[in-house]
């Protein structure tokens, strides 16, 4: 029986440490490895574009919104935007309506969804209605850079490209030390995304800039976002998933640890499915890089929440075998004991406060477990007011 424990100590070590320094690391080693691979891009390549702003009772933030998408560095003849309203009860389609009114010059729809079913089906839905070659969606809250279209349009050089990620900007990791390490942590794993663009294909982008073929577009369970399920199902095609850096939108991150914990519950509304969402993945004969990728950087991370318990609870038991037992036991109880005391002091100290954040993000996918045990998990969700 200990050396059963022993082995389920290692292999729970091995997934906490791989997912967090491991698979990191290795990009690294791969990025000097390959230096000389390069995104491609080809701003001659200037099709019809439609820009689809997804929204649910954003009355707060919806005319900045469309105020940056129509200043756009885009032809206006081959450019559209479209404002899917997902079941808005506030005044969000009375603002885009008079917008629309008073700005006659520009092609901008409103497409009204009847049933609040969250985001991705009220884009499942508008999709239908678009007739461009390239879909570019983003965030209600997400600021464009003028030239973030071109540089989306512009990696679509070959057949196998499919999808583009741009890149997301925090603009207040100073507000306070939640959206530091909200910052920190985004800013690390864009860089792993770049080296996985780079070799062949990404195994996540973001929601708040990202455009795909039109032709290719397809209709997700509305319960999945397609921040995780459109690089994985292009992957799956062997099509390519890939990230421009230089398409550049910006957000605020959750500046209050209930704000960025209820954001990271919704992502996790699916994670049981997304620790291996198809069994074709493992074929690394025929997936390459990306069987790699996906494991590295998608799998462990999302076996976090079950790897920790199960070391701590296996650690227990074995804890007086060898000094490496108790000196593993005694860092848990001291690393969850540090969180702790930052949740209940609020000190400010940058160290505490990662600790803290990483805490609050296993117990987040713990919540994206519970809810989908519970059948409560649900495809639309209350968002964080301190991003708006």
């Amino acid at each position: 029986m200990e050396s059963i424990l022993m082995v389920v100590f290692v292999i729970s070590s091995f997934v906490i440490l791989w997912a967090m320094i491991g698979y990191p690391f290795s990009l690294k080693i791969l990025k000097f490895i390959f230096k000389n691979k390069k995104l491609d891009k080809n701003f001659n390549y200037i099709p019809n574009v439609t820009v689809m702003v997804v929204a649910h009772n954003e009355e707060k933030v919806i005319y900045n919104k469309l105020k940056n998408i129509i200043k756009l560095n885009y032809p206006d003849d081959k450019i559209e935007f479209l404002v899917a309203s997902d079941n808005s009860t506030d005044k969000t389609n009375e603002i885009v309506s008079n917008f629309i009114r008073e700005n006659p010059s520009y092609n901008i729809r409103l497409y009204e969804v009847n049933d609040r079913k969250g985001k991705t089906n009220a884009q499942n839905e508008a999709q239908k209605t678009v007739k461009s070659e390239i879909l570019v969606m983003t965030d209600a809250n997400s600021m464009m850079e003028a030239d973030s279209v071109k540089e989306l349009v512009s990696v679509f050089t070959t057949e196998d490209v499919s999808y583009v990620s741009g890149r997301l900007v925090i603009i207040n990791q100073d507000s306070s030390d939640i959206a530091s390490s909200e910052n920190q942590y985004w800013d690390s794993d864009t860089k792993l995304r770049e080296i996985e663009s780079n070799l062949q294909t990404i195994t996540a982008g973001n929601g708040a800039i990202y455009a795909c073929r039109n032709d290719e577009y397809f209709d997700f369970d509305p319960i999945e976002c397609h921040d995780i399920a459109m690089p994985t199902y292009y992957a799956l095609q062997n099509k390519r998933a890939v990230y421009n850096p230089d398409a550049i939108a910006y957000e605020k991150a959750g500046e209050t640890i209930e704000d960025e914990f209820k954001r990271k519950v919704r992502m996790n509304r699916s994670i049981l499915r997304n620790i291996l969402p198809d069994i074709k993945i493992l074929n690394v004969f025929k997936y390459r890089w990306f069987t790699y990728f996906y494991l590295g950087h998608r799998t462990c991370r999302y076996l976090l929440w079950i790897s920790h318990l199960v070391l701590f609870l296996s650690n227990i038991f074995i804890v007086t075998s060898y000094w490496v037992f108790m000196v593993a036991f005694i860092g848990q109880v001291l690393f969850y004991l540090l969180a702790l005391i930052k949740a209940i002091t609020k000190v400010e100290n940058k160290y505490l406060t990662v600790i803290y954040y990483y805490c609050a993000t296993l117990l987040a996918q713990w919540a994206g477990v519970y809810n989908i045990i519970t059948g409560r998990a649900k495809p639309f969700w209350d968002k964080a007011e301190s991003t708006r």
